[in-house]
């Protein structure tokens, strides 16, 4: 067995989208060809609804999936196809948006005003990008959870895990989606395929994500920016994201008040990517295609 080392430690930057939603984005509109097929990642967590009831209005998709999990308050969402419906605390929406489809993201937090979710983009691959759009609407209830001997608490939204597998299914870049939970001081090892693409990103407590043969509080090589060497340790607070180089395990050590993670996977998909906002090609001549067809209105090609 082969412990992924850490390739990059990134900080997740605050940002502007929508019509006025301050979040935090941890990657995305750039190069990401160390993500793929994953495309763009996003922390829309705060305390305060001025900075996120504006929302995300109707908006345009092509050519990708569109990834939306809430942990706290809730997002009401619509589509040009008729859909309509609301997230909660724990659900997940899948949307293969496919040959195109016009969404809007309108959320609401809790009764303290709190929102919090994430919303990942993952690329489809040229055979796909016109596919018919589809949902895979998640409730909590349905996601199944693993607990180990030691308190680590696993939710499988997508992909197969000890023994459970999640809900999301029929997706091109066989991605796995887990929601981790390590307690206190607690050092664990998870299994990744080799072969997939794979990071982490922390959103409670915190840790050190390890080569398992070092002991604690041993740096052998500091995290540097992209391009340079792997390293063996890299310690991840909030917000922070790990991408691991290759290997076929993850070990992470939890900090005092234990971490929780979001850990990612997903096949490379290594295509040309031509995109402009929230429309995804393989070439520039699809990509102004597809804005051309959104301007005269022959963009919905399905429903």
């Amino acid at each position: 067995m082969s412990i992924r080392p850490v390739k990059r430690l990134i900080e997740s930057q605050p940002t502007m989208e929508g019509a006025g939603v301050r979040l935090r984005r941890a990657f995305g509109f750039g190069n990401t060809s160390d993500f793929d097929p994953f495309l763009l990642f996003d922390d829309f967590r705060n305390d305060n609804p001025e900075d996120f009831l504006r929302g995300f209005p109707w908006h345009p998709h092509r050519g990708i999936e569109t990834i939306t999990y809430v942990l706290t308050g809730t997002v009401n969402h619509g589509d040009s196809l008729g859909n309509r419906g609301s997230l909660g605390s724990g659900d997940v929406q899948w949307m293969t948006a496919g040959s195109g489809i016009l969404h809007q993201e309108m959320p609401q937090g809790d009764a303290r005003g709190r929102m919090h979710g994430f919303q990942l983009w993952a690329n489809l691959p040229a055979s796909l990008k016109m596919t018919n759009p589809r949902y895979q609407d998640v409730v909590s209830g349905d996601i199944p959870e693993v607990l180990d001997d030691d308190g680590t608490r696993v939710r499988v939204i997508c992909g197969s895990f000890w023994g459970k597998r999640g809900p999301v299914d029929g997706i091109a870049a066989d991605p796995r989606y887990l929601d981790v939970w390590v307690p206190p001081r607690r050092r664990k090892t998870l299994p990744v395929a080799t072969g997939l693409h794979a990071f982490a990103y922390v959103f409670q407590g915190g840790g050190t994500f390890r080569d398992a043969s070092q002991p604690l509080g041993v740096v052998t090589e500091p995290v540097g920016p992209e391009g340079m060497a792997p390293t063996t340790v890299a310690d991840a607070g909030d917000r922070s994201l790990v991408l691991f180089d290759r290997g076929d395990e993850v070990t992470v050590q939890a900090g005092e008040e234990g971490i929780r993670f979001l850990l990612v996977s997903g096949r490379p998909l290594q295509e040309p990517v031509a995109w402009y906002g929230p429309i995804v090609m393989n070439t520039e001549a699809e990509l102004r295609r597809a804005y051309e067809e959104l301007q005269a209105g022959t963009f919905i090609k399905h429903g």
